[in-house]
């Protein structure tokens, strides 16, 4: 099958289902020659995969050394020391044991407990927009709420927010690979840098002076006497503020359009605002903040047929796995009451993402409050554009009206 290997070519950055659903199909474990990997995209595929962490490594900082001289090594000395330490790049036992002290810290309770200022949020940024009739939906609400919730939940002071979001986007320039951003590594940990240097103070307060915030509670963190390090709170700390704003907005953002271009959906939910939880599960499924997420054979591994060999890299592919027909009944539509829906866009396994229950929460109370406050509400233009990266997918505008 020939097969355009491109993973950042126009029409696969606009259209990644119909290129990955052609793959599933005929060549579901399939090794991309341009990007020097194996791609994943059967449901059953990448969810084996997820579970198999004694063979397949998630420690990207490793591979990454590899790629550098002994110069860059060095020069980029800081980013490698901390994010070999962020949760979602590391291995058993270390992700074992710091995985479980921020546990403790960030609960489905503990997250719960914000359910009603993420509402009065969403009210008060939809209150600043709704006299205009229109917007710009990613800049004016899908980037501020996210950067809001995480920040107080950490304990950010409202006048730094601005600051903090651009350093954690600077930050995120090493992930999110774009095809016109050849200084990202430089820019990445330039940005990481002012994070630590912010997160530095605040950190030494909490252990003075505690307060009701998730820096004080991983400062307090616990199990069996063992304590995150000074390096592990830095390192935690950042992580939780890159991984609470980014993903999210791409969520909002993503999941407004799917309920603006199917507008049955869209009344459903408006006349019946409960099935906002359901209908956030749904739209996570059918067009998810990240395409994708990597991970690394230690040993030679059987998947799908193939043979997939120690040191190879893999892209499991969610934005495919959880269209897969084999799993989802008529995947490729929009249904709010879908249930079960075992989907995997906050991943699988013990790397399943930490903040889904935020990120879940931020989605159920902003789709509720805009079918309800903006029952009109339609897109102000169909030329739609994606920022153009592998692992992510994220809208660069959304403009509706009312």
């Amino acid at each position: 099958m020939l097969v355009q290997d491109d993973l950042l070519a126009p029409d696969v950055v606009r259209d990644p289902y119909t290129y990955f659903a052609r793959l599933r199909e005929h060549d579901p474990v399939h090794w991309n020659d341009r990007w020097g990997g194996w791609l994943v995209t059967r449901y059953d595929d990448a969810v084996r995969a997820f579970r198999d962490p004694e063979r397949l490594s998630s420690d990207r900082m490793a591979h990454f050394q590899q790629e550098l001289t002994p110069h860059e090594r060095e020069k980029l000395h800081v980013l490698i020391k901390y994010f070999s330490k962020w949760l979602v790049f590391t291995d058993p036992p270390y992700h074992t044991r710091v995985r479980m002290l921020v546990n403790k810290a960030f609960t489905p309770t503990s997250v719960e407990r914000l359910r009603p200022r993420v509402r009065q949020i969403v009210h008060e940024l939809l209150d600043g927009v709704a006299r205009r009739r229109r917007m710009e939906f990613v800049r004016e609400f899908a980037f501020h709420l996210p950067v809001i919730v995480i920040s107080e939940y950490l304990g950010v002071p409202p006048e730094d927010r601005e600051a903090v979001k651009e350093w954690s986007d600077e930050t995120s320039r090493i992930f999110f690979i774009r095809a016109d951003d050849p200084d990202r590594r430089e820019r990445s940990q330039a940005g990481l840098v002012k994070l630590l240097e912010y997160f530095e103070p605040l950190i030494h307060d909490r252990r003075r002076n505690p307060r009701d915030d998730l820096v004080s509670a991983l400062v307090q963190a616990e199990e069996r006497g063992d304590l995150l390090s000074h390096d592990e709170l830095l390192a935690t700390c950042t992580v939780l503020l890159f991984a609470g704003h980014e993903t999210t907005t791409n969520l909002l953002a993503n999941g407004l359009l799917a309920l603006l271009q199917h507008p049955d959906q869209w009344d459903l939910l408006r006349q019946d605002p409960s099935l906002s939880r359901t209908a956030t599960e749904e739209l996570l499924r059918y067009d998810g903040p990240v395409k994708a997420t990597f991970r690394w054979a230690k040993v030679d591994v059987e998947l799908g047929g193939k043979t997939v060999r120690a040191g190879d890299r893999m892209l499991l592919v969610l934005a495919s796995a959880n269209r897969d027909p084999e799993k989802f009944a008529d995947p490729d539509r929009v249904d709010i009451t879908r249930n079960p829906n075992p989907h995997v866009a906050f991943g699988h396994g013990i790397h399943v993402c930490l903040g889904a229950p935020l990120a879940r929460l931020e989605g159920q109370e902003a789709f509720a409050a805009l079918v309800q406050r903006f029952p009109s509400m339609r897109l102000a233009d169909d030329r739609l554009e994606y920022h153009p990266t592998i692992v992510s997918r994220a809208l660069v505008e959304l403009p509706v009206e009312w």
